[in-house]
């Protein structure tokens, strides 16, 4: 879905009229217009504070262009798993299990991995199938390259 329809869905669903949204986010209703018509996008700090109002990530303004994985333990990201900045902003590249209030959870590549193995194991996914998947996907994450 386009940049455009992903607002004006976003904005009827709140019932809001364009004039609304544009005081909202400090522009004028002819830009939202322009935005919901496709003849523009908007700029990028206006688009965080459109997800910060509409309370989805940037990546899903976008019409989610690229699929986001967690940089810490590699887990799929959508918005409802998507970790939040103490201010309420959405972080992009890591999942809220992971990443809290400005802060990460794990220490250790391996008290990850540890977590994982306990809470995912399962009869169709044997403990150490499980370890040896995040012993391959974890180290090659952006967080335990740093």
């Amino acid at each position: 879905m386009e940049t455009g329809n992903i607002l004006y869905n976003l904005r009827t669903e709140r019932e809001l009229s364009q004039d609304e949204l544009a005081e909202k986010v400090f522009v004028t209703r002819q830009a939202v217009s322009r935005w919901e018509n496709g003849e523009t996008r908007p700029g990028v700090e206006t688009l965080k504070l459109l997800s910060k109002f509409f309370n989805v990530s940037i990546n899903t303004l976008l019409g989610s262009p690229r699929q986001l994985i967690c940089q810490c333990c590699g887990m799929p990201l959508d918005d409802a798993a998507m970790s939040k900045e103490p201010d309420g902003a959405f972080n992009e590249e890591y999942c809220k299990w992971c990443y809290a209030d400005g802060a990460f959870r794990y220490t250790s590549p391996q008290q990850l991995i540890d977590f994982c193995v306990e809470h995912m194991a399962s009869e169709q996914w044997p403990a150490e199938q499980v370890r040896a998947h995040m012993e391959a996907v974890v180290p090659n994450l952006k967080h335990w390259k740093e």
